[in-house]
C-alpha cells in the first residue's frame, strides 16, 4: 500500500512548448502546434491522485452575503485624466484591475502610459508605480522631461524580477503600477526563460493576484506577433480583465486604443490620439484627420462613414484608375481590405456596364492612415472607383454608406442615424444610404440633410451623377 501511494506521488516528466504551451505526450524537435523549432522543454509535475479520494471542505476565509448587501464603491474607476483611455476603459482604472496592453515596438505603448502614470500620481491621491524591464530608469527620465511628466508621486524602477518588483509595491505602496513590459520579468524558481509561456503565466498570474488582494490598478504592457497578435499564451488574456490593442502606423501621427476584452465596460469601444514631438495627446473630435479639403471636387473621392466602436469617423476614400496593362493588373490597397476591393471591382465591371476595369490597373487607400475594414464602405469605394473610371468627381457634400452585396445590391449597415448625424456635423447634405433606413433611424439627422435611398449599385451611380450636376449649377 505505502509502495503504490509513493508511486502514485512519483514526479513523472512531461513536456511543454515554450513558444505556445502545447503538451506533446513526448518529446520532439518540432512543436506539432506551432511549427517551432526546439521550442519543447521538459518540465517535471506531480502525477495526480486518482484513486477517487475527495477532496475535503474547507472554512471559506469570508463567508457568501446576499448580492444587494455588497457594496460596489471599491470597483468604481478612477478616470486616469487621459480622456480617450477612460472612453476606451469605461470611465477610467478599476482598483484591483488588471489591463494588458498590446501593441508594435515604437508605436507609442511606454509614451501613453508615462503620461497616465503622472496623470495618475498628481489627480487620484496616491502614488504611481512605472516598472520598466527594458530600459533604465535615466532614460524614461529623459522620456519623462521631454512628455512634461515629472511629478513627486511618480516613482520609477528598473527590474526584470519578479520578487524585486513584490518589493517595490510594498514599498511605495502604489495605487497604479505599470509594468513595461510583462515578458521581461521572470518568476523566481519557474522554468524557462522570460517571455516564454511558462514565464509569461506565472508572472502574470501573481500579479492579478496580488493586484486583487492590495486594490492595485495594474497596466501590464505586453508584446505583439508579426500577425498583430498578443504573445503568449491565450490564457494571458483569460487571467486579466481588459485588453487593449494599441495601433498605428509609424509614418502616420494618428495612433488608435481599441478595446478588445472590458470586463467593466463595452469591449468595442476605440480611443483616438495624435502623436507628436511633444508626446501624445487625445483626439476627442478626429474626423478632420481622415478627410481632404479640395478648392474643386475632384474625381476618384468618395466620404463614408466609418464606425470604430461606438464612435463614428467620416473618412474620405481614395481611388485611381490606371492604364491599360497586359497581364494580370495589380490592385493595390492601403487601408482597405484588399479582398471586398476584388469583389468591388467585379460586380462594378459586371452589373453597370460603364466600366471596363479587368486590364487596368486600380489602387486604392484610406486617408489619414485608418483602416476601415467593416463592409459599409463598400459603396464609397465603388464611387471612388467608378468616380475616377469615368473622370466624374462626386460632389463635396456627398456621403455613401452601404454594403455592395454580389447581385450589385446595397445592403443595409448598422447605426445608420449615428453616421447621418456625425456626417451633418461636419458639414455634408446629400447621403447615399441603403434601402429601408427609415424616419426611426434617421431621427436627429438635420432636415437640410437630404437622405436618398439606393437600391443597387446602378441607382446609386445616377444618385451620384444628379448631386454632381446639382452641385455644378450651382
Amino acid at each position: 500500500m505505502t509502495t503504490s501511494r509513493a508511486a502514485a506521488k512519483a514526479p513523472r516528466a512531461s513536456y511543454v512548448c515554450d513558444a505556445c504551451g502545447h503538451q506533446p505526450p513526448k518529446w520532439v524537435g518540432k512543436c506539432p502546434e506551432c511549427g517551432e523549432w526546439g521550442s519543447i522543454i521538459e518540465s517535471t509535475v506531480s502525477a495526480p491522485l486518482v484513486s477517487g479520494r475527495v477532496v475535503s471542505s474547507r472554512m471559506p476565509s469570508e463567508p457568501a452575503r446576499p448580492i444587494a448587501q455588497i457594496s460596489a464603491a471599491p470597483a468604481r474607476a478612477v478616470p486616469t485624466g487621459v480622456g480617450e483611455l477612460d472612453r476606451v476603459l469605461g470611465g477610467g482604472l478599476v482598483p484591483g484591475a488588471v489591463v494588458l496592453l498590446a501593441g508594435e515596438p515604437g508605436v507609442g505603448k511606454s509614451t501613453l502610459l508615462l503620461d497616465v502614470a503622472q496623470q495618475w500620481a498628481a489627480g487620484a491621491g496616491t502614488p504611481s508605480l512605472v516598472v520598466s524591464g527594458e530600459e533604465s530608469v535615466s532614460q524614461v527620465r529623459l522620456r519623462a522631461e521631454r512628455l512634461g511628466a515629472l511629478h513627486d508621486h511618480l516613482y520609477l524602477a528598473a527590474e526584470n524580477d519578479l520578487g524585486t518588483v513584490i518589493g517595490h509595491l510594498d514599498a511605495v505602496k502604489p495605487g497604479l503600477l505599470v509594468l513595461d513590459s510583462v515578458q521581461t520579468v521572470s518568476a523566481p524558481g519557474t522554468e524557462g526563460v522570460p517571455g516564454g509561456v511558462t514565464q509569461v503565466r506565472a508572472v502574470t498570474a501573481a500579479l492579478v493576484s496580488i493586484a486583487k488582494e492590495r486594490g492595485i490598478a495594474t497596466v501590464l504592457v505586453g508584446h505583439v506577433t508579426k500577425d498583430g497578435q498578443v504573445a503568449g499564451p491565450r490564457v494571458l488574456e483569460h487571467l486579466v480583465d481588459v485588453v487593449l490593442h494599441f495601433e498605428g502606423d509609424k509614418h502616420s501621427s494618428l495612433r488608435l486604443v481599441r478595446g478588445v476584452k472590458n470586463r467593466f465596460g463595452a469591449a468595442d469601444e476605440v480611443g483616438c490620439f495624435e502623436m507628436h514631438e511633444g508626446g501624445i495627446t487625445s483626439l476627442p473630435d478626429p474626423s478632420g484627420l481622415f478627410l481632404t479639403r479640395y478648392l474643386e471636387p475632384v474625381p476618384g473621392t468618395c466620404v463614408t462613414v466609418a464606425m470604430e466602436g461606438r464612435r463614428a469617423l467620416v473618412t474620405e476614400v481614395q481611388a485611381l484608375i490606371g492604364a491599360e496593362v497586359q497581364g494580370s493588373p495589380r490592385r493595390t490597397v492601403s487601408g482597405l481590405d484588399g479582398a471586398r476591393l476584388a469583389m468591388v471591382l467585379a460586380v462594378l465591371e459586371r452589373r453597370t456596364k460603364q466600366l471596363k476595369l479587368s486590364n487596368r490597373e486600380v489602387f486604392a487607400a484610406t486617408v489619414g492612415g485608418i483602416r476601415l475594414t467593416e463592409p459599409s464602405a463598400d459603396l464609397a469605394m465603388a464611387l471612388a472607383v467608378a468616380s475616377g473610371g469615368l473622370d466624374l468627381a462626386m460632389p463635396p457634400t456627398l456621403v455613401a454608406i452601404g454594403e455592395v452585396g454580389l447581385t450589385g445590391e446595397i445592403r443595409r449597415v448598422g447605426a445608420v442615424g449615428r453616421r447621418l448625424a456625425e456626417a451633418a456635423r461636419l458639414g455634408f447634405r446629400v447621403a447615399l444610404v441603403p434601402p429601408g433606413c427609415g424616419p426611426e433611424e434617421t431621427n436627429g439627422v438635420p432636415k437640410s440633410m437630404q437622405v436618398v435611398e439606393v437600391g443597387d449599385l446602378r441607382s446609386a451611380l445616377q444618385s451620384a451623377a444628379k448631386a454632381a450636376a446639382a452641385h455644378g449649377s450651382r
